[in-house]
C-alpha cells in the first residue's frame, strides 16, 4: 500500500494539463501539429517537474491538472507526487482553491508555477522560497504581462479577484492590489513564456543547454 504523501511546510504546486492531442498547446498546432503540440506539453511539464525535484530543501510537490484523470497522471509522472484536479472556474478561482487547501493542510509557504516558462528553473524556485522568508508575496513576471510564478505565506483572496486573466494586465493588476493592501512583495527576474510558434527558439535553447550539461556531467 502506498504511503500517504503529506503537504510540507514548503509546498510547490505545478499547474499543467494532461498532454492530449488537440486539447493542449493549441496555439502551437499550426507549427507542430496536434501530436507535436501535445508532446511539447509533455516535455515542458516533465522539465518543470525535474527542476522542482532538484530543490534541496524538504519541499512537497503537488500537480494540479486539467484533462486526463488521476490514473493517467500517475502513469505519466509517477505516484510519488500529490495530485489534484484543477476543478472549475477561471485561473484565479483555480489558483485560489489550491492555495486555500494547501494552507489548510498547514503549509507555511506555497508557490504556484505553470509549465510554460522553462527558465523558471530550480535556482529561480529556490530564490522564490527564500524570498518568502521575508515577503508575503513573491511574483515572477512574464514578458507577456502575466506572471509565471506566485508565492504566498498566507492566502490573500483579493489577489485573485477582478484580474483580467490571459491578458497583458495580469501582473500589473496583481501588483496594484498588493500596493493597495500594503502587502509586502518582491519580484523575481522577468522571463518569457512559450506560448506561440515564435517562442520555440527558447525551448530549443533550454534543450541545448540541458544536453550540454548532461554531456559535461558524463565526461567528468
Amino acid at each position: 500500500m502506498l504511503k500517504p504523501i503529506k503537504t510540507a511546510k514548503q509546498h510547490l504546486i505545478i499547474f499543467t494539463r494532461y498532454p492530449e492531442p488537440g486539447k493542449t498547446k493549441t496555439r502551437m498546432i499550426p507549427a507542430l501539429g496536434s501530436l507535436g503540440a501535445a508532446d511539447l506539453q509533455r516535455q515542458m511539464t516533465e522539465y518543470t517537474l525535474s527542476q522542482a525535484q532538484a530543490l534541496q530543501n524538504s519541499i512537497s510537490i503537488e500537480v494540479r491538472f486539467a484533462g486526463g484523470n488521476l490514473q493517467l497522471m500517475q502513469e505519466w509522472l509517477g505516484d510519488s507526487l500529490l495530485y489534484q484536479c484543477q476543478g472549475e472556474g477561471d485561473l484565479g478561482d483555480r489558483m485560489a482553491r489550491s492555495l486555500v487547501e494547501s494552507f489548510q493542510k498547514n503549509a507555511a509557504q506555497v508557490i504556484i508555477i505553470g509549465t510554460d516558462c522553462p527558465d523558471a528553473n530550480s535556482q529561480i524556485l529556490a530564490q522564490a522560497s527564500a524570498q518568502l522568508q521575508t515577503f508575503d508575496l513573491v511574483l515572477g513576471p512574464a514578458l507577456d504581462g502575466g506572471y509565471y510564478l506566485i508565492g504566498l505565506r498566507r492566502f490573500i483572496p483579493e489577489l485573485f479577484i477582478n484580474i483580467n486573466w490571459g491578458t497583458a494586465q495580469v501582473f500589473q493588476q496583481t501588483v496594484d492590489v498588493a500596493k493597495k493592501l500594503n502587502i509586502s512583495y518582491v519580484c523575481l527576474p522577468a522571463l518569457s513564456d512559450i506560448d506561440r510558434p515564435e517562442d520555440l527558439l527558447i525551448w530549443e535553447r533550454i534543450l541545448a543547454t540541458d544536453d550540454a550539461n548532461i554531456d559535461k556531467s558524463n565526461a567528468q
